[in-house]
């Protein structure tokens, strides 16, 4: 049963629940992902395992935290490590799945979180990587989450912080990542996949009220769209409340 009401966020975040799947070792941030991993470990993943960057491993935290260090997250956890640790798990081909954000994603799932324009005289300089590259060449699977807008999903990202499926097929295999590359690109107008042949972003739903037009609209190449093309399922009204329930001071979620 779903609820008439919701907010894109809320839209989002359950979109990305939906991804995981249980006992799965998931390499979770701040923000959106974070509501993600609690609420698909409180319904249909009771058995996933969340991995904090902090090496904070496996823990079943009661509120939400402000951030991967936040003392909430050590509530139940299996083994407190450290930063060396977690992204030795990533190393070693132990995470199934990460999640990503971006400054700008291009049509191959590239990322860039370093500079807008050009890197020696850029318009703006951002934080950079963090862990993103080793996530997005290491872990098996990764989702992007990021607001659908024209600036944010150029035809080639300004500066490659992050690799996606590089220039196409075979190329990530040829610089030698072990992951699969991107799964998905969650945003606020629809749910994204990437092409098994050509590598490019492909659409797979459209979020309800929105259409293909103002998708294409708000992105700077040509999008693929799938056979089966759907709108996005919205949120039961359990996960709604448990959405709520996770974040009730929406430190993350805007809810309606």
């Amino acid at each position: 049963m779903s609820e008439t009401r919701f907010t894109t966020d809320e839209l989002m975040v359950v979109a990305a629940a939906r991804e995981i799947r249980d006992n799965m070792v998931c390499f979770v941030g701040t923000g959106l992902p974070m509501v993600a991993a609690y609420l698909a470990k409180a319904t249909h993943a009771p058995d996933m395992v969340m991995i904090f960057e902090s090496g904070i491993i496996d823990s079943r935290p009661r509120k939400i935290a402000v951030g991967v260090g936040d003392f909430a997250l050590l509530r139940g956890s299996t083994m407190l490590a450290n930063l060396q640790y977690v992204f030795g798990l990533l190393q070693r081909g132990a995470i199934d799945l990460g999640f990503l954000g971006a400054a700008q994603v291009d049509e191959y799932g590239n990322i860039n979180s370093t500079v807008i324009g050009d890197y020696f005289r850029p318009k703006v300089r951002l934080p950079g990587s963090g862990g993103a590259n080793d996530i997005a060449s290491l872990a098996r699977e990764t989702v992007i989450i990021v607001r659908h807008e024209l600036r944010k999903f150029p035809k080639r990202v300004d500066y490659l912080t992050t690799p996606g499926f590089l220039t196409g097929p075979g190329s990530r295999e040829a610089a030698g990542l072990p992951g699969k590359g991107p799964k998905r690109v969650i945003t606020t107008l629809g749910v994204l996949g990437f092409d098994n042949a050509t590598k490019k972003m492909v659409v797979q739903s459209v979020h309800p009220g929105v259409t293909l037009e103002q998708m294409q609209a708000q992105t700077g190449f040509e999008l693929e769209v799938a056979s089966n093309l759907k709108v996005t399922d919205p949120p039961t009204t359990e996960e709604l409340r448990l959405i709520r329930e996770i974040d009730p001071e929406d430190v993350y979620v805007n809810k309606v």
